[in-house]
């Protein structure tokens, strides 16, 4: 009876390590409905490379599962690999001598970051970090040099790529400088939707509420009074991490009012760069 209780003693405790630390594998392996499968092969940056290229890439490329807040390179490190999201969301940032962290972007599945490493003196210019449980793959920068080198329509791809995340960048200002704190989340939320989607729907936040705060440039508190300002404006219902739009309409009208573009966003339906020259 004995040796009975010390076998089922030892049962349970095997379980409970591995219900305790593999939760993370279990969420990556079984595949939630909806799920896309994110393929590098897909990306427009790319679609002038070789079969030799990719057969390189998963030959000499490496897969990273990732816990939350996980760092994965620091700022000014050797930069000697660039990675792909497969899953989850990497948060870029750049911290201030005082500690403070200065979100560049957060990016979800299907982007590619740190390629822009090897116009940089080969040292990453910012630090990446887990926002939530992540997959990435690591692939060696070096295969972007030679791409740029023997292949011009993978080189006016980067060009196209780099010019992108500029005008990006300027309307990120352009809001930071004109729009209040509640048209720049209504901004924000617009661009997580679908852009031909009907009122009304639901909205899943990507991520903490502090973390979208800082993304967008505003402390947790101020984010937090501006998202009530919005709920007043357009009356959307929010519950923790979900919001309840009633009218895209109504949201886009308050938020865009205050934007030189308009809704639907014109840099998330059109044709890429690399799309209209390759």
């Amino acid at each position: 009876m004995d040796l009975y209780k010390e076998h089922a003693l030892t049962f349970v405790n095997l379980v409970y390590f591995y219900v305790k630390n593999c939760t993370f594998i279990f969420k990556l392996l079984i595949k939630p409905q909806g799920h896309m499968d994110y393929n590098i092969t897909k990306l427009p940056l790319f679609q002038s490379c070789g079969s030799d290229f990719f057969r390189t890439i998963e030959s000499q490329s490496q897969n990273l599962l990732l816990e939350k807040n996980q760092i994965l390179f620091l700022q000014e490190e050797k930069a000697s690999r660039f990675f792909f999201i497969k899953s989850g969301w990497i948060k870029l940032f750049r911290e201030t001598l005082d500690g403070t962290q200065a979100v560049i972007d957060i990016l979800s599945a299907g982007h590619i970051f740190a390629e822009n490493s090897i116009f940089n003196d080969n040292a990453y210019p910012y630090s990446a970090e887990a926002a939530e449980h992540s997959e990435v793959i690591s692939i060696p920068v070096s295969l972007l040099k030679t791409q740029l080198e023997t292949n011009p329509k993978f080189a006016l791809g980067m060009l196209c790529e780099m010019a992108q995340q500029k005008r990006g960048k300027d309307q990120e200002l352009e809001h930071r400088t004109i729009q209040n704190a509640p048209q720049r989340i209504g901004c924000f939320l617009l661009r997580l939707i679908n852009q031909n989607t009907q009122s009304p729907l639901t909205i899943h936040l990507p991520y903490d509420k502090t973390l979208i705060a800082a993304r967008l440039g505003m402390q947790p508190e101020t984010f937090s009074r501006g998202l009530m300002k919005l709920k007043a404006e357009t009356g959307m219902e929010i519950k923790g991490a979900t919001v309840a739009l009633k009218s895209i309409q109504q949201l886009s009208d308050y938020a865009c009012a205050a934007c030189s573009s308009e809704f639907p966003c014109k840099d998330l339906k059109s044709k890429t760069c690399q799309q209209q020259w390759l």
